[in-house]
């Protein structure tokens, strides 16, 4: 098994970007930051666009990061920040090919 890894944006509403992160705070960063298979996530502003977040997320070895997203503190989420997006978040699957890290293995088909 590999690492997982996932780009995700998300398109607020004009001058709903905050709003998405206290929603973000309030339901995700504190099962974010017990859960041992998130062993990197940025929760990120997207400095040329006001209302746009961009988090990006590795999941430890073996992990699925499906189940995190099928869990009831991301459905709360999704449900809070829903009314606040212009569109669904946009998420994108990636495999890890090269990292400075000694936790990110290098993948053999790159």
């Amino acid at each position: 098994m590999s690492q997982g890894t996932l780009f995700i944006t998300h398109k607020a509403l004009p001058g709903k970007r905050d709003e998405v992160r206290r929603a973000w705070e309030t339901y995700l960063m504190p099962s974010i930051e017990s859960r041992q298979v998130h062993d990197a996530y940025f929760y990120c502003y997207d400095d040329s666009d006001p209302d746009t977040i961009r988090v990006f997320q590795r999941y430890a070895e073996g992990a699925d990061p499906q189940a995190f997203m099928q869990g009831p503190a991301y459905e709360a989420y999704i449900a809070a920040v829903s009314p606040l997006l212009a569109h669904p978040p946009e998420i994108h699957a990636a495999t890890v090919a090269w990292a400075k890290d000694k936790a990110a293995p290098v993948s053999e088909t790159a």
